[in-house]
């Protein structure tokens, strides 16, 4: 059986823990228990954390004040089009083991809203209200942005489970712990303060995420946020 950290590694994680409650308790950086743990889980994909993600998991679903099984998976079926079905598809696994390890009855409750017919055009509706009118046309400009709205926001976006600002706030993390994707994470910065997720908000969002995605990313997300 594989040995936890606090066997191998106690004084690694003395200085761990130590740093992550200051992290959670540093004044003007709080975040709400839900947001906190959706913002880690979404970075930790991003990142490619798998046992990390597994140790958050389980802890976010037991908290008070947590988040709920279907808050879980839609971080994790929205990550597939920011990190690709590749990066994701172990991320599958972990959670639907850490599921029937909580006794979570699977598949979970359906939450899609859209339809083959229309997830173009309520793809297009959600860009619209995230980025502005301009984005109301964006998918004629050839497939990929017919892609980017039909099946990025027409069938992920539009689920229950999560609103769009939440979404909004999910995607940022996904891109500042992945790294290499800044015009992507400028743009998602100004997606967020549309969607309500001021600056403030977002700088405390990263500080929440340093522990997990290091320095030089957030300090990136940092400098994106600013430019937004």
């Amino acid at each position: 059986m594989k040995k936890s950290l606090y066997e191998t590694d106690p004084e690694f994680m003395e200085r761990f823990d130590l740093f992550t409650a200051d992290v959670i308790q540093e004044k003007g950086q709080e975040l709400e228990e839900k947001t906190r743990y959706m913002a880690v889980l979404a970075a930790l994909l991003g990142c490619q954390g798998c046992d990390a993600f597994r140790e958050v998991l389980t802890d976010a679903l037991k908290a008070k004040g947590g988040i709920t099984p279907v808050e879980a998976r839609e971080i994790v079926y929205q990550a597939v089009d920011y990190l690709g079905y590749g990066r994701v598809r172990t991320f599958f696994d972990i959670m639907n083991e850490v599921f029937t390890e909580q006794a979570v009855a699977l598949p979970l409750p359906a939450q899609a809203t859209t339809t083959k017919e229309n997830r173009l055009e309520k793809g297009a509706e959600a860009q619209t209200v995230i980025f502005g009118e301009h984005m109301k046309e964006a998918w004629k400009k050839g497939h990929i942005n017919r892609w980017l709205a039909e099946n990025c926001f027409g069938d992920y976006y539009t689920r229950k489970g999560l609103d769009l600002a939440q979404r909004e706030m999910i995607t940022f993390c996904f891109l500042a712990a992945q790294g290499g994707c800044e015009p992507q994470l400028t743009a998602h910065a100004k997606g967020n303060i549309n969607m309500g997720n001021d600056k403030a908000f977002l700088l405390r969002v990263i500080s929440q995420c340093l522990p997990y995605i290091g320095y030089p990313r957030s300090l990136n997300a940092v400098n994106c946020v600013n430019n937004a």
